[in-house]
């Protein structure tokens, strides 16, 4: 899914979207991407693929283990 930069919703709200989608379509598994993995295939700042993958921390959909990644939480 690629993000739209005309798009008046945030880049790390569309990625945070498509992340979520993700999930529930099973198309992630345990662990998600980096964020610097996502920030690469979104081709968006590192910075605003990390607020999308705390977004979904917020949320309750994915877990933080410091030091391991994101996990998508159960």
């Amino acid at each position: 899914m690629a993000l739209d930069l005309d798009s008046p919703i945030p880049l790390w709200e569309q990625l945070a979207d498509a992340l979520r989608e993700g999930i529930r379509s099973g198309a992630y598994t345990g662990r998600v991407p980096s964020a610097r993995s996502l920030a690469q295939e979104f081709e968006v700042s590192h910075k605003t693929s990390e607020r999308a993958l705390h977004a979904l921390v917020d949320q309750g959909l994915l877990v933080a283990v410091v030091g391991k990644g994101f996990y998508i939480k159960r």
